[in-house]
């Protein structure tokens, strides 16, 4: 959207009192002066146009936007939280709500139940995923302005009315949800893989998340758990003590953890194991991606200093960066960055560059050049800096078919499912779900004729190749040959489902389970194709290597 110029101009002043200027001030007393010259400019310049322009100016909206361009200027992670923000603020930092427990969606103009959160009011109402919500409490949510989660949200012990239209029936039906406090899970799932080897899911870092893990693993190890995948993939932090309790578990009692250092000395901090670990010996495997960030990596890197266990997956985020909340007047806050962390082999593994990443949030290459080498505490065994942990075993991560990209984006995978759950009341246990050849191909035939389309890579090269020989007059001498090559790469879409069949097999499958099992069944049956977990096991099942690899002798 192209700002009106009184509109840039204010952005623009919001980043001149970001930034002060670019000079450098070696005097205190001048620095402040150019702090209240500035803000001086800005609150007069707000005046100015709040009284001559010629639209009326809302004051929240525009002050909010200046100030998120002015924090633009500094890391992704200082943001400024209206008050209007403080309940979801609260809700990533808490992780409890109150409400019902379902993730809505608004799929032109139909707000459908995407997600239900387990255990929670939601589930024990009978609602289903896919569910269609056509009113709130008689008040219809086609209406515009309707914000759908207001509406649901409300105090705990109170009754919400959902009117909704189920698939395979044009009837409305009413279902009455008793609010209450819904917690969101960090430990998502935990359980036995097979009889030696446990499995947790650890999806969060909010103010439960080390009792979480210390319980599921206490439940684990009663039911005989020998060795233990820890899954911090699409894990994006949070709060730093729950990282450093996490790490006490398999850590002895005053083991460094990590320490913080900033501008502001006296906050400046060590954090050390407080409490007796849990267990110090178990074969642990740790699941990174390029999603694991903060303290999921604080986590997966203090497990490799202390060569307690071996990394598994794909190099993590790159966030070594610590924030702080900060109040600010009428229930405003700023979460702004204070200080960098560092894990016990003194490695700090914030990217160099976090404002240019690869589409997937990964960092990418690294130079070598630009990478230092640090030992690990025990073993004396390389390990690096440059941007997240490195795993000790790498897995390469599985890119999509376009095809089975649109697939699940245009949500053809997430509507046959509800279809699939309407035509069978019940399936097997999740561990022993799939599709029968004879399921898939009438997936196929169904998907034909639904509205989707997509470009392979192949066809968007020819499209370039195409424009290329126009603009430099080389079209006419090769137009019969670009027009074979491109009846050669034309994509079809059942032929394209036909040829991709694995996988896009294995992603239907796992948006149907959802819908009988909801997360727990998702991660169960995803066991057997997963790659990372595959790799864990097998490694596993050769504990020289294991052994080789924290010894430093891969």
């Amino acid at each position: 959207m192209k700002l009106k110029r009184p509109y840039r101009a204010l952005l623009a002043t919001s980043a001149l009192v970001g930034s002060l200027s670019l000079a450098s001030f070696t005097d205190q007393g001048e620095r402040f002066f150019e702090i209240a010259k500035n803000l001086d400019i800005y609150a007069t310049l707000f005046k100015e146009l709040n009284r001559y322009y010629v639209d009326e100016i809302n004051p929240n909206r525009t002050i909010k936007m200046s100030i998120d361009a002015m924090l633009k200027s500094f890391d992704p992670y200082t943001v400024f939280y209206a008050e209007d923000d403080i309940e979801d603020y609260m809700t990533m930092t808490t992780g409890k709500y109150n409400g019902i427990g379902i993730v809505t969606g608004n799929r032109s103009g139909r707000i459908t139940i995407m997600a239900i959160d387990e255990g929670t009011p939601a589930e024990k109402s009978g609602l289903r995923i896919g569910d269609e919500i056509v009113k709130v409490d008689g008040i219809e949510l086609s209406k515009k302005g309707i914000d759908p989660g207001k509406l649901i949200k409300g105090q705990t012990g109170t009754v919400v009315k959902l009117t909704v239209k189920r698939y395979g029936s044009n009837k409305l039906e009413d279902i009455s949800v008793t609010r209450d406090v819904v917690k969101m899970k960090n430990v998502t799932y935990y359980g036995m893989i097979n009889d030696e080897v446990g499995y947790i899911d650890l999806k969060d870092f909010n103010t439960t998340a080390a009792k979480e893990v210390r319980q599921a693993f206490a439940e684990l190890k009663e039911k005989g758990m020998k060795k233990l995948i820890l899954d911090l993939r699409e894990n994006p932090g949070g709060l730093l003590n729950m990282a450093v309790d996490i790490c006490n578990i398999f850590l002895p009692k005053d083991s460094e953890i990590v320490s913080t250092k900033g501008k502001v000395e006296e906050w400046n901090k060590t954090y050390s194991g407080v409490k007796a670990a849990v267990d110090v010996d178990m074969p642990i495997s740790v699941l990174t991606n390029s999603r694991s960030a903060s303290a999921a990596e604080i986590v997966a890197g203090v497990i490799q200093d202390y060569d307690r266990g071996v990394l598994v997956g794909q190099r993590s985020y790159g966030k070594g960066l610590v924030q702080i909340t900060r109040d600010l007047p009428y229930n405003t806050k700023l979460k702004v960055t204070t200080a960098k962390y560092y894990i016990p082999s003194g490695r700090c593994i914030q990217a160099i560059d976090y404002s240019h990443r690869n589409p997937d949030g990964s960092v990418g290459k690294v130079p070598d050049s630009l990478m230092t080498a640090f030992k690990t505490v025990r073993s004396g065994r390389t390990v690096y800096d440059g941007g997240g942990i490195l795993p000790d075993i790498e897995v390469e991560k599985p890119i999509p078919a376009v095809v089975t990209q649109s697939l699940s984006g245009r949500l053809i995978l997430f509507d046959y499912a509800i279809k699939y759950h309407f035509e069978h009341p019940s399936i097997k246990p999740a561990k022993e779900f799939s599709l029968s050849d004879a399921e898939y191909q009438d997936f196929v035939k169904w998907a034909a004729t639904q509205t989707f389309d997509y470009t392979t890579q192949a066809e968007k090269d020819l499209n370039e190749l195409e424009a290329s020989a126009k603009k430099e007059r080389y079209y006419d001498a090769v137009a019969e040959q670009l027009k074979a090559l491109r009846t050669k790469l034309s994509h079809n879409k059942e032929a394209d489902m036909m040829k991709f069949k694995d996988e896009i097999k294995t992603a239907l499958e796992q948006e149907i389970v959802v819908h009988y099992y909801l997360q727990k069944g998702t991660r169960e049956q995803s066991f057997a194709k997963d790659p990372e977990i595959q790799a864990a096991l097998k490694l596993f099942g050769d504990m020289n290597r294991y052994n080789n690899i924290l010894k430093g002798k891969k």
